[in-house]
């Protein structure tokens, strides 16, 4: 490079910032109205265990966790059955929080059931499962799979729309998510561990700031759905909302719009 066009390089880079404009990364966006995401509302900072040792960890976390990524591949589901052994009265009496789980691993039929009951489409018209405000559908699920018969171990993203799953990424992942969320032993010992996560300006746009209770009353919404899903398939589920944010987006690779709301373990129980 000549010494005429390194000066007028210099020269143009010296307007750019004296203009304000920089090249760096900007933190990951929050919802309007809600708490930063590096910290859990209503609960102790992230950073440390509440009630627990400082700096504790799950054994075999995060440090010794290995993902790879590769093209996505999307897996359709089996369909989804409508009928079963077990009344909605019934469910909703056998319900408890499971944080104990045997060695048994799900099968794709049981996953599959508990997806669509908490996000899949249940009309012609595109209607879900689960109510949404305005019908803006903000909720993503992530699936952090290690014991499903015929499933690769791997995170994976529900698709709704043709009920489906997509690869993205191979490798378990739950013990660095079992200490993303603070330790709690049950994340890492589940077979498959259900993310709930969402979008908050697809409510946002049409609702304001309203939009962000809706989309909290929609995770609600989702989330008890699957867990008597669980319940009616013989398996245990427990909502988990102890997590740091920031360490649950990087181990999915979340968008920068997109939030972490539950941790969901599931398996049969012990």
């Amino acid at each position: 490079m000549g010494k005429a066009m390194r000066i007028t390089l210099a020269l143009a880079l010296g307007a750019l910032l004296a203009a304000g404009i920089t090249f760096c990364c900007t933190d990951r966006a929050t919802a309007p109205g809600s708490a930063p995401s590096s910290a859990v509302t209503g609960s102790a900072p992230s950073s440390a265990v509440t009630g627990s040792v400082p700096g504790s960890a799950v054994p075999g976390s995060a440090a010794s966790s290995t993902a790879t990524t590769g093209p996505a591949v999307t897996i359709p589901l089996p369909v989804p059955r409508t009928t079963g052994p077990l009344s909605l009265e019934e469910a909703i009496q056998a319900r408890r929080s499971v944080r104990e789980y045997s060695t048994e691993p799900l099968t794709i039929p049981e996953l599959a059931q508990l997806l669509w009951a908490a996000q899949g489409i249940t009309s012609p018209s595109g209607g879900r499962a689960a109510p949404s405000a305005g019908g803006t559908y903000p909720l993503e699920l992530y699936v952090v799979a290690a014991s499903v018969t015929g499933l690769e171990t791997g995170v994976y993203r529900y698709q709704a729309a043709g009920h489906a799953l997509v690869t993205l990424a191979l490798g378990d992942q739950r013990a660095a998510l079992a200490e993303a969320s603070l330790g709690q032993e049950w994340v890492a010992n589940a077979p498959v561990d259900v993310v709930v996560a969402a979008i908050y300006e697809r409510t946002t746009q049409k609702y304001g700031e309203r939009g962000v209770r809706y989309v909290h009353l929609e995770a609600g919404h989702a989330a008890q759905n699957l867990c008597l899903q669980a319940t009616a398939l013989g398996l245990g589920a427990v909502t988990v909302g102890a997590f740091s944010d920031d360490q649950v987006a990087r181990l999915l690779s979340l968008a920068s719009n997109e939030t972490p709301l539950y941790v969901i373990p599931v398996g049969h129980r012990r």
